[in-house]
């Protein structure tokens, strides 16, 4: 089955032009012209990955990008005329797997698309249980199944596919230190550069949802000059 994939975007020449790109790269991909008509289209169809642009009419890409992490988990790939690193780092923080400015090579593009999905689809490498459905690590559990994660209280955290990949690596290597390279290569299928803060920006979103206090945080720890490291025991429940 081919990977189906949104282009969301308020210029109707991209849109045409990237779901002809993809169509021809063997990708069935569809349009939609802003928050208002995705949503539409999502209550009917299925999405593997969700191209969509920053500066939207109505309700903007970032706010978008928050809601479909927190509603549907569906990899994004954020695309905006607003190349500043401070631009990046918002948009990472709302939940976009990946960022390209424009003007962009739609080569480039569909490179970026296929590295999303392929690590987005991958469980970490190690110590993997193919069987695992839930995973008990203080106090909360995340259900590898549904990829949720669930609170002490009982609810629901949707996660993202950056998200999801993130913890679950650090819950498959509980007190260990893994760096930033690592962790980088793992869940975003990139070397990390000097001024790559994704790892970070990632690390910071988990905390949140975990309710962790940001001067001394319980679970996720930081190992300075060395990374990051779970702090705490996990109970695998098959």
């Amino acid at each position: 089955m081919s990977d189906r994939i949104l282009v969301v975007d308020d210029d109707a020449g991209i849109r045409d032009l990237l779901c002809e790109y993809l169509n021809a790269a063997g990708m069935d991909a569809h349009a939609a012209e802003d928050g208002a008509a995705m949503w539409r289209w999502l209550e009917h169809n299925r999405a593997d990955l969700i191209v969509l642009d920053l500066m939207l009419p109505g309700v903007d890409g970032l706010s978008l990008c928050r809601a479909i992490a927190d509603r549907i988990g569906i990899p994004v790939v954020m695309l905006t005329a607003r190349g500043a690193l401070i631009d990046r780092i918002i948009g990472l923080e709302m939940g976009a797997d990946d960022y390209m400015p424009k003007p962009f090579d739609p080569r480039e593009l569909l490179a970026r698309i296929k590295v999303v999905l392929r690590r987005t689809r991958q469980f970490p490498p190690e110590n993997q249980v193919d069987d695992v459905a839930l995973l008990h690590f203080g106090g909360w559990r995340l259900n590898t199944r549904l990829n949720r994660l669930i609170s002490p209280g009982g609810e629901d955290v949707l996660l993202g596919g950056s998200d999801y990949l993130m913890l679950r690596l650090l819950l498959n290597h509980p007190h260990r230190t893994l760096s930033r390279d690592y962790l980088a290569a793992q869940v975003y299928g990139k070397d990390r550069g000097p001024l790559d803060r994704s790892v970070d920006v990632c690390i910071s979103r988990l905390r949140q949802m975990l309710g962790e206090d940001v001067r001394n945080p319980r679970i996720i720890r930081t190992v300075r000059n060395g990374g990051y490291a779970l702090a705490v025991d996990v109970i695998v429940e098959a």
